[in-house]
């Protein structure tokens, strides 16, 4: 059942922009909601946003595990840029921040996406997820670190 402040599309669109931000690919986000609403229909619900992520999160996990396109790659970050303080100033490039988005492993546009666009907690996102507080926020920290450091190469480079 659709909570009151959630109706079936704006339900539907939220689950489209976070399989989105998992697969980054419009085709396959499209996919991914589809499944998981038929999932949820043949279940009969509930229809909530909590339960169609974890269904779309677990959907996108069988389909990449089995297909091998998912590297599971250890959260142990060696190769990480060095730490520094850089801010980017003024607009970004659409075209440039699709990019470097892309470059991120989904699970850091997933932890982002739910922290950033949805406005998830970190305990919130580790329930969800299934993985602990701290790995959320290592994840989230790594993730935003990474976001600015390309994005200040990227835009010193075209400047």
């Amino acid at each position: 059942m659709l909570t009151d402040d959630e109706d079936l599309p704006m339900l539907m669109q939220r689950a489209y922009r976070y399989a989105l931000s998992l697969t980054h690919e419009p085709e396959e986000a499209r996919d991914l909601v589809q499944d998981a609403a038929m999932s949820i229909s043949r279940r009969g619900g509930p229809w909530n946003i909590r339960f169609m992520t974890t269904v779309v999160r677990n959907r996108f996990i069988d389909l990449y595990r089995r297909a091998r396109k998912v590297p599971f790659e250890s959260l142990d970050d060696s190769a990480a840029a060095p730490l520094e303080d850089e801010t980017v100033e003024g607009p970004v490039d659409e075209g440039l921040m699709d990019l470097i988005l892309g470059s991120l492993k989904p699970s850091e546009r997933e932890v982002l996406y739910l922290s950033a666009v949805e406005e998830y907690t970190t305990a919130e996102i580790a329930e969800m997820t299934g993985r602990p507080r701290g790995t959320v926020l290592s994840i989230l920290h790594r993730t935003k670190h990474k976001l600015r450091h390309r994005l200040s190469h990227e835009t010193g480079l075209r400047n």
